[in-house]
């Protein structure tokens, strides 16, 4: 240390303890003394920078320190040595490590160390040198030569910039100088002027005159434009602008105030009644409450955007684009459809709820809320109806006051006439709902009520009074007067005419309507209308006189009671004439429309019992929701409902929420137990509500009550015995009657008839054969009575004539359904052994084991034959199913129908996939091995697209519709996911490629422009082969960068390929969602027989429709927050994928051309998109800038 230096002792001992403790290097060196060169050894430590030394280990007191900051270190050789000593010694210290420390200070010596091994001298070596922080020095070093070198470029640049301010100040001041030496030419030029003129510019005059010239010129041009503006401030063009904006203000109110509607619906309504279904005693269910508001807040939902959108034009005012707000709309819409559908039915829900006190009184409460304005609920679930009418008016007006020639003319009558189009779909669905409300109407006018008109297929027709004339015995009309009060008072009735039943009430003093206790309620197709009284009947011949042929006679002929005749009396011959025509249309309705279902059933492949089947399909079907996955599977087997687009939405999207375990649970426990496993109100349907019924056969308490009674019974007889009168019998021909057996299943005697004629004078057109129920201890006497019966035909069920006696046998109350069961029974191959048919006939057990066994099969035979692709990829339930099926045919009481139609269900089953004669890709390239392949220019266009739509169909077929559910085409596994829709995509990939190598193979423009024309005619076929997804192949490849760059090669096509070829790509555009494809589909569909089957086929574009599956899966969740399945979501899904299969169902008609196929799969000609480009630039290089 120096000693001119100061420093802190305390300070200093504490660094030398840290030393000692932490030290980064502590060890013994050997130190070289300054007075001579002797060696002594101390104990070193170093800490950071500071290296301190002790007289030994364990001193606690430094002998020096050293600052290291900035040294150096360097190993020196061992100092020479005298011969003296020993030669061990001499070794010894030859083999020390020497270095010297190098102080970066003038005037300190250096420090001279040693230690004994090398490998410690090493280390302290490094540590030296990290100790005196040269690296840091050395970058310190260079920053500020850095720091110095900027300082340089800076001090550079602010001399630069001083010099160009000077050298701008001089420009300056140059122009400057310039300006005032025009300014000094301009008056010597002035001074050159002729001297008079010079007089004349400033004669005062002349200044006043010109000073008055131009206020004059000013006055004129204000005024003229003053008259312009006035002019089209008055003109009908902004007379049109001014209520276009009124118009549209207007409609902004109006959606202003219906998304208020609505959000008051929603917040008001909705959403308290969901939070008080979930209570613990809710006043009303989660379904109901669903029925009720259907799809409503979906609907604030899109307008709330919408909304959003005409606000956000406004702030654009005065410019008013509404078309593209239209076109984001108009999509959406299509959901108003389910609102109309069931807008009634909601009504009804919520006036069922409201007999619920609780209830009641909950919505009382809600509706008393101020925002209300004292409307109801009612009200507010019928704004929705007249949204899409107002729109069109809407627009009708907007188009009155839009110019022809305005840029939004066109997509306003777009908009319009889809909103019209709209329109109409939901006016038929408020037409059936106005039929509805009609029916229930003259319902609750009825006393006793009429559950006939509960039935929505029954459409009214007409009604109006008419006298009824009284019968007396053997069918003989009693002479009376027309005049007569009496007649009058008495006998006139009220009558409605439906599309399915005549109804015959009385009015009370009251006005209210009471239906007659026998004749009240007719089935038309179980009436004769005869127009004429019968001519031989000598009573009758002067009827017609006596009531002005104003009467008309209607032949009643139930199956479970005696025939009877209605005699009914016209106010007028035109009305008459009137009724006449009405009735016998609806007749005849009636049978034909039975007559076509009888021939569509012997076609199926599972036969559901008629009455069963046209009670089902008559009523409208509540579309669900939102549902539980036990409430789903419920609805699949709910013998209310019969929906075919349910059972289809089921199938195609059952993976997403529930497995086909699952499903065929289902099944299997409503096959084996009906009664326990069908909700009770799904079996109340399924029982007549006679009289005789009523008071024989619902005694038993086990079953359920009875609440509703079918429409009409089954058509199974068509044709019925008659007299060759004058009337309007509407029977069909023989051949149908020989055909289906002419089977009648009547009980009555023909004695009880008033209109009955006997053989011997009236012979029948053809023998009808009757069948009747007999006891079975008399069965076997009826052999000798029906000689021509067949010998499958059950011992207790006799045939007999016409005209023959069977007045001893005892009648039998037969319900619709039980006779279908006895007629099915017996048009079998004979009774299985232990079940008596008579049960059968009054045993209702019987009827739902046969309904519930017929719901399983079709469900069976559907998914069967309609998705396949589950029982190939799952053995264990094919396994199951078929386990089903053998259970089923061992069943002792199966119906022939039923045991044929499982049958046919085990036989699709069980046979293998050799039928399959659709082509694979793979097959096709495995036939496609010949030599030597055909090249471009040697394929004609047609043989081209012809066998590019049969590769493309081949591989559109293939894939199966489970790769559509869930997105697998986007996930990162989806190779795996949706392996056939990634071979689609690199199908597409291919050919466009192809397309795109082929043309830039040629060297010249010709022939590049020759390729491009047969391209687009290849383009062109496969448009007219419907295959979109070919056309969209080509014109991606021809606008290709590296094809549509080429001016010169496109210089060459003709104007009529580039014409042919601008249209391709509009039919193929993305815009609007491809709009103009699913406009050109949508006529392919209208010009077929679709949606049975499509001629000829088609192959869209699949990227279409993975674009709409991609839509719906992001905007809407599989499950509601509570856990319910979003089955619109379903549904929605199940209705593309119904498209596509469709699609994929018809193969083309195109015979297989191996070297044309081999052409389109060699993968040698096709070029990566790299390579293509540069050659596009060796062909035509960029132009120079």
């Amino acid at each position: 240390m120096q000693k001119s230096v100061r420093y802190n002792e305390g300070h200093a001992l504490y660094l030398a303890f840290l030393a000692r403790k932490e030290g980064t290097k502590r060890g013994f060196l050997s130190k070289k003394a300054a007075e001579a060169s002797r060696w002594h050894e101390k104990w070193f430590a170093l800490y950071q920078n500071v290296l301190f030394y002790f007289e030994g280990e364990q001193s606690g007191r430094p002998a020096g320190m050293y600052l290291l900051e900035g040294c150096s270190c360097e190993r020196t050789p061992a100092p020479p040595r005298t011969s003296a000593g020993p030669a061990g010694a001499r070794d010894a210290l030859d083999k020390q490590y020497y270095f010297t420390v190098l102080f970066g200070h003038e005037g300190q010596k250096p420090l001279e160390l040693r230690c004994e091994e090398e490998q410690a001298g090493k280390e302290w070596m490094e540590a030296i040198h990290q100790a005196s922080y040269a690296d840091i020095l050395i970058e310190r070093e260079v920053l500020m030569q850095k720091y110095i070198h900027l300082v340089q470029i800076v001090e550079t640049e602010k001399i630069a910039a001083n010099q160009l301010r000077h050298q701008l100040e001089d420009q300056d001041t140059e122009i400057e100088r310039l300006k005032s030496e025009i300014v000094a030419l301009n008056k010597t030029k002035e001074r050159m002027r002729p001297y008079h003129s010079h007089q004349e510019d400033e004669d005062p005059d002349i200044k006043k005159i010109k000073k008055v010239q131009s206020f004059m010129r000013g006055w004129l041009c204000r005024r003229k434009w003053k008259t312009i503006v006035q002019d089209y401030i008055c003109s009908p063009h902004a007379e049109s602008m001014r209520k276009r904006n009124q118009i549209v203000f207007a409609m902004v109110e109006a959606e202003t105030e219906y998304v208020h509607q609505l959000y008051i619906l929603v917040n008001g309504f909705l959403r308290p009644l969901r939070m008080a279904a979930s209570s613990k005693k809710p006043p009303i269910s989660h379904d109901d409450v669903s029925s009720i508001f259907l799809n409503s807040e979906t609907i604030m939902f899109l307008h709330e955007i919408f909304h959003q959108g005409l606000k956000a034009r406004l702030a654009n005012w005065p410019t008013l684009v509404l078309a593209d707000l239209f076109d984001i709309l108009l999509p959406m819409l299509n959901i108003y459809q389910e609102f109309v559908r069931n807008h009634q039915y909601s009504l009804q829900v919520l006036a069922n709820c409201k007999q619920n006190r609780d209830f009641d009184k909950l919505l009382k409460q809600y509706e008393a809320n101020p925002a209300c304005e004292g409307r109801m609920l009612e009200t507010f679930l019928t704004y929705p109806m007249f949204q899409i009418p107002r729109y069109i008016i809407t627009l009708h007006e907007l188009l009155a006051h839009t110019p022809h020639e305005h840029v939004e003319r066109k997509s306003l009558e777009f908009a319009k006439s889809k909103l019209e189009e709209l329109s109409r779909v939901m006016h038929d669905e408020v037409s059936d709902t106005e039929n509805i409300r009609k029916n229930l109407a003259i319902e609750r006018m009825i006393v006793e009520g009429c559950d006939i008109l509960l039935d929505t297929s029954q459409t009214f027709i007409r009604q109006g009074s008419l006298i009824q004339v009284p019968s007396v015995e053997r069918g003989k009309l009693s002479k009376v007067r027309l005049g007569s009060l009496s007649l009058k008072k008495e006998g006139e009735r009220q009558c409605f005419l439906f599309t399915k039943h005549f109804l015959i009430c009385t009015r009370s003093s009251g006005g209210k309507l009471h239906l007659l206790k026998t004749g009240g309620v007719l089935s038309l197709i179980e009436c004769t209308l005869i127009e004429e009284p019968d001519a031989t009947d000598d009573d009758s011949k002067g009827s017609g006189h006596m009531f002005g042929h104003l009467d008309f006679k209607i032949v009643v002929e139930p199956p479970d009671a005696a025939p009877f005749t209605v005699v009914l009396l016209a106010p007028s011959r035109q009305e008459k004439a009137a009724w006449m025509s009405d009735i016998s249309q609806c007749v005849d309705n009636i049978r034909c429309n039975g007559l076509m279902t009888i021939v569509f059933e012997e076609n199926s492949k599972v036969t559901v019992p008629h009455m069963i089947n046209k009670t089902l399909n008559s009523c409208k079907v509540p579309q669900i929701r939102y549902a539980s996955v036990e409430r789903l599977l419920e609805r699949l087997t709910d013998l209310r409902f019969l929906s075919i687009d349910f059972l289809n939405t089921f199938l195609h999207t059952y993976r997403i929420f529930t497995t086909a375990a699952v499903v065929l649970a289902k099944l299997s426990d409503i096959y084996k137990r009906p009664f326990t496993s069908i909700p009770v109100r799904s079996l109340e349907l399924f029982f007549a509500a006679s009289p005789n019924n009523r008071g024989e056969h619902m005694v038993d308490g086990k079953s359920p009550r009875l609440c509703r009674k079918f429409s009409s019974p089954p058509p199974l007889a068509v044709s019925r015995t008659s007299s060759p009168v004058r009337a309007r019998k509407l029977s069909l021909t023989s051949s149908l009657n020989s055909r289906i057996g002419a089977l009648d299943l009547t009980t009555s005697s023909p004695s009880s008839s008033p209109t009955a004629h006997s053989p011997a004078a009236s012979p029948p057109p053809h023998t009808s054969a009757v069948l009747e129920s007999v006891p079975a201890d008399r069965a076997g006497d009826s052999t000798e009575l029906s000689p021509c019966r067949s010998p499958s035909t059950p011992r207790h069920l006799r045939y007999r004539q016409p005209g023959g006696q069977a007045a001893d046998s005892p009648h039998c109350s037969v319900s619709p359904a039980s006779a279908f069961a006895i007629a099915t029974a017996a048009a079998g191959h004979g009774s299985p052994p232990g079940f008596n048919n008579t049960e059968r006939t009054c045993d209702k057990e019987f009827i739902i084991r046969r309904t519930a066994t017929n719901r399983v099969l079709n469900v069976l035979r559907h998914w069967v034959s309609k998705h396949a692709q589950d029982f190939e990829l799952n053995n264990e339930l094919k396994m199951n199913v078929l386990n089903l099926l053998e259970e089923v045919l061992r069943d002792p009481d199966l119906l022939p129908q039923e045991r044929k139609a499982t049958a046919n269900i085990l036989r699709a089953l069980s046979q293998d996939d050799q039928d399959d004669i659709h082509l694979k890709l793979e097959d096709i390239i495995q036939m496609t091995d010949c030599p030597k392949a055909e090249c471009f220019e040697t394929l004609s266009a047609m043989e081209l697209a012809e066998q590019i739509t049969l590769l493309d169909h081949v591989v559109f077929r293939s894939i199966p519709y489970e790769e559509f559910l869930g997105q697998g085409w986007m996930k990162l596994d989806k190779n795996e996911r949706a392996p056939y829709i990634m071979k689609t995509s690199q199908h597409f990939n291919e050919m466009s490629n192809l397309v795109a190598s082929q043309i830039m193979n040629y060297a010249d423009i010709s022939s590049r422009a020759n390729a491009i024309e047969k391209w687009v005619a290849v383009a062109d076929i496969c448009r007219c082969l419907h295959n979109y997804n070919g056309v969209l192949e080509i014109t991606a490849a021809l606008n290709r960068s590296a094809i549509y760059r080429l001016k010169k090669t496109w210089a060459k096509v003709s104007k009529q390929t580039k014409a042919l070829m601008e249209k391709l790509q509009k039919t193929v555009s993305s815009e609007g969602r491809f709009k103009n494809l699913r406009e050109t589909l949508k006529k392919n569909k209208n010009h077929s027989s679709w949606p049975c089957s499509c001629n000829p086929p088609a192959v869209p574009y699949l990227g279409m429709y993975l674009t709409d599956l991609a839509f719906i899966e992001e905007g809407t969740p599989n499950f509601t927050e509570e856990g319910l399945v979003n089955f619109s979501k379903m549904r929605m899904i199940s209705h593309i994928i119904r498209e596509i299969r469709q699609f994929q169902q018809t193969a083309y008609r195109i015979d297989q051309q191996p070297k044309v196929i081999q052409y389109l799969l060699d993968k040698a000609l096709i070029i990566d998109e790299d390579t293509l480009y540069e050659l596009s630039l060796k062909i035509e290089p960029r132009l120079p800038a």
